[in-house]
């Protein structure tokens, strides 16, 4: 086992952080999350939501690029273990995605939850 380096950890860190900038950067998935985050978190201060609703869409976010980003991972290793069509390469990567969908549209369900309610009232 190796000692532990501070150093070590925090460049670690620093590829960590690399991996989101390439998500964000490169895929397009990434950029609809990305602004639909955006607008979430505006229409969550304009609304002054609570702690507990805070809470619970920075879970959701958390959730959906954290699926996103594993996603992501999983169909470039597909795509360079396997640069020819393959059908099962194929399911691999419809299986992560219709991770992302998962977590993406039961984030849209809490979303809704928190949000329409406070919508409604204004009317």
């Amino acid at each position: 086992m190796k000692p532990f380096s501070t150093r070590a950890r925090l460049k670690s860190f620093t590829y960590a952080f690399r991996g989101i900038c390439i998500c964000i950067t490169q895929e397009h998935n990434a950029w609809i999350h990305s602004l639909i985050t955006v607008l979430v978190i505006s229409v969550g201060l304009l609304f002054h939501i609570s702690v507990m609703e805070w809470i619970a869409v920075f879970l959701c976010i958390s959730i959906v690029f954290a699926a996103e980003l594993i996603n992501t991972a999983i169909e470039r290793l597909t795509d360079k273990i396997c640069p020819d069509y393959h059908p099962e390469a194929g399911i691999i990567k419809d299986l992560a995605a219709g991770a992302v969908l998962i977590c993406a549209f039961f984030s849209a369900i809490i979303g809704l939850l928190i949000f329409v309610p406070k919508i409604y009232a204004l009317f």
